[in-house]
């Protein structure tokens, strides 16, 4: 009898997630458990419905075939979901983690709490239609602090909807107990960390600047939240004059209220950064740039992360920039890391939004918490993205 029959059987699952298609000799090397303890569990997991064995292969030894294990993909269907205070965006997802639907559309930001909530939950449950009798699991991503102990939402300028009590029990009535709750920015870092532009880090930080500046922390692959869901945060610190919020410095609602302070009619904060730009705008971007090195500078003696990813529509902007803003931060702290635009865009917050409810439901499996951190594997929703950039930016908010 398996001394640990509970912990085995999630080893091998958490390696079939993250492996699939494999082999009942692959996931005992993998594991290091014996290929009997492997073979029990999985023909245990095969009664559960959990992984289902299909092709024959060469087991590399003459006279004997390999047959191989894969994951009942369309065992449990789950939703990622980034709203935004322009767009929403919504990721389906099978189990390990494949795409099955996506969908964007404008958030009706002139509703009140209930009415989002419900509006919400109706794309949600539209999404699905056709693809599942039920969601598994549904994680959404907010423009806003959440706290994790009874998930009321603070800080929420651009959307505030989400902070009213209303918002979040019509979510929870219409899409069931199931439902995760985190910052858009938290659930972007996710989606970067498991196919973007952090895949090789363990420990990082993610930096949104759009209309509100947001923040995620990972500390060896694992979202840093902290009571409040407050890590991170450091638009809140006073750095202007007066005590002006560093948010409202490098926001684009900040740099539009700055530029008609100072009497200037630019179209966008994008101007700003422009190839041609000149005079003001290249004073008011340097503004923009100092106040940027504060988060940086911030975020480096905080953390040591192994690399910071720039997000957001102003994020992007700053992109031709960054080689100069690196050499800028190293000045200050020599060992700082890399610091890179994210790759996945449009994508990040509801690709990461997928993957916390896949943990969840993995979770719900019997995988323990140490285990999420390789699944699910980075060739299910990042091979649907590839390598290169997405259009627009997906945390934004």
């Amino acid at each position: 009898m398996d001394p640990h029959p509970n912990r085995n059987r999630a080893a091998v699952l958490a390696r079939a997630l993250a492996s699939a298609p494999t082999t009942r000799t692959a996931l005992a090397e993998a594991t290091g458990l014996s290929p009997a303890t492997v073979s029990r569990m999985v023909d245990a997991l095969i009664g559960e419905g959990l992984l289902q064995e299909t092709a024959e292969v060469s087991s590399g030894r003459r006279g004997r075939r390999a047959t191989l294990i894969e994951v009942v993909a369309d065992g449990a269907v789950v939703a990622g979901v980034d709203l935004g205070a322009s767009s929403t965006r919504i990721v389906l997802a099978d189990l390990l983690g494949e795409p099955l639907h996506r969908r964007t559309c404008p958030t009706p930001t002139d509703r009140g709490a209930e009415g989002l909530a419900t509006w919400l939950a109706d794309e949600v449950v539209a999404a699905g239609r056709g693809l599942t009798d039920g969601l598994a699991a549904v994680a959404v991503g907010l423009p806003g602090a959440v706290r994790g102990e009874d998930r009321t939402v603070s800080s929420a300028p651009n959307l505030p909807q989400v902070e009213q009590p209303g918002f979040l029990d019509v979510l929870e009535k219409r899409l069931g107990p199931c439902l995760d709750l985190d910052n858009d920015s938290n659930y972007a870092l996710l989606g970067e960390q498991r196919f973007g532009a952090a895949r090789s880090a363990r420990t990082a930080v993610m930096l949104t600047v759009g209309a509100g500046l947001g923040a995620g922390v990972a500390l060896e692959g694992r979202l840093l939240r902290g009571r409040n869901g407050l890590v991170g945060e450091f638009g809140h610190l006073p750095v202007g004059p007066l005590g002006t919020p560093l948010e409202h410095l490098v926001t684009g609602s900040g740099i539009m209220r700055r530029a008609a302070e100072l009497g200037m009619d630019i179209a966008s904060p994008a101007a700003l950064f422009a190839e041609d730009a000149d005079g003001q705008l290249v004073a008011m971007r340097r503004h923009v740039e100092h106040a940027l090195l504060v988060v940086l500078t911030a975020a480096v003696v905080s953390y040591e992360p192994d690399m910071i990813v720039l997000g957001g529509r102003i994020g992007r902007s700053l992109t031709p920039h960054l080689p100069e803003l690196r050499e800028n931060l190293r000045r200050i702290v020599p060992s700082a890391p890399p610091v890179v635009p994210a790759q996945l865009s449009d994508l990040s917050g509801a690709l990461g939004a997928a993957v916390a409810a896949l943990h969840r439901v993995y979770l719900g499996l019997g995988l323990a918490d140490h285990d999420l951190v390789g699944v699910p594997s980075p060739r299910a929703l990042g091979s649907a993205v590839g390598d290169g950039p997405v259009t627009g930016s997906g945390a934004e908010s």
